[in-house]
């Protein structure tokens, strides 16, 4: 019952700011309706994460109780967005360990995304001339814009603070904040290191193109589940990938591998 007030009263809540911002006269008594809603589900949502939080749950698994897990996938998501934007301009990056190898993967569309950003602001700008006789419209779009430009940033400083890593027991695939594959070595039967420009849609298949190019692909003897942005499991057995140095990167793997398997042989 809370998830779904929680789904129903935010939606209302966005439908009156909207016809705010266009003009339209809402009745005060439904504007007090909704506040009150609001805070009422507020109070609700509180009360009952801190009872799930007694019960022995951590923060993150009460609210996977509370929060669709749709919801919340897209969630971390943005968050992630926006925490890679100070990762970036601190020049950190996340996920490496100590002894792990990291290999970049977003040279190749740096100047793509730097020319979107540019194009958002100029549209920002133009859209701020254009309704500047309009203030609560003008206001409400330049939120929009401005979290526009921020978001394409962030797709890039993602792909930037996120690379591939390898580590001892598996290859970990990156693709700005939505993908993050941990691929086991011993499920690797094959490495190629070929650029393809052309990536056709099929089943259990992965393709995580960089500039729509991809230069390593990796044949798995087991598949591996990448899951989709709102959750839905996505078996693989063929992943495609792009990586600054992707020969570096094979090498690398291939190393990697030949260790495992000298481990598996006994008495080695």
């Amino acid at each position: 019952m809370l998830r779904a007030v929680g789904c129903t009263v935010p939606a209302a809540e966005i439908a009156l700011a909207v016809c705010l911002v266009a003009g339209v006269r809402i009745p005060e008594p439904l504007l007090l309706v909704a506040e009150a809603a609001a805070l009422v589900l507020s109070a609700a949502g509180a009360g009952a994460f801190l009872g799930l939080r007694r019960r022995g749950l951590s923060s993150w698994g009460a609210l996977a109780v509370l929060v669709p897990a749709p919801v919340l996938r897209l969630v971390g998501h943005e968050l992630r967005l926006l925490s890679s934007l100070g990762l970036w301009v601190a020049r950190r990056r996340t996920g490496v360990g100590a002894g792990d190898v990291p290999f970049s993967h977003a040279r190749d569309q740096a100047a793509l995304m730097y020319g979107f950003a540019f194009v958002c602001l100029v549209e920002t700008v133009g859209m701020s001339y254009l309704l500047a006789d309009w203030p609560k419209i003008h206001a409400a779009v330049l939120v929009l814009d401005v979290y526009t430009v921020a978001f394409v940033l962030g797709l890039h400083a993602a792909s930037v603070t996120r690379p591939h890593v390898l580590t001892s027991d598996h290859l970990r695939l990156r693709q700005a904040a939505h993908v993050d594959l941990r691929v086991p070595l011993e499920r690797i039967a094959a490495v190629r290191h070929e650029t393809l420009f052309t990536h056709e849609r099929a089943e259990g298949e992965l393709n995580l193109a960089v500039g729509s190019q991809t230069s390593l692909t990796f044949e798995l003897t087991d598949p591996v589940d990448a899951p989709r942005l709102f959750g839905a499991p996505r078996p693989v057995r063929i992943v495609r990938c792009h990586a600054d140095d992707a020969r570096a990167l094979a090498r690398a793997l291939g190393d990697a591998l030949a260790r495992a398997r000298e481990r598996e042989v006994p008495g080695v």
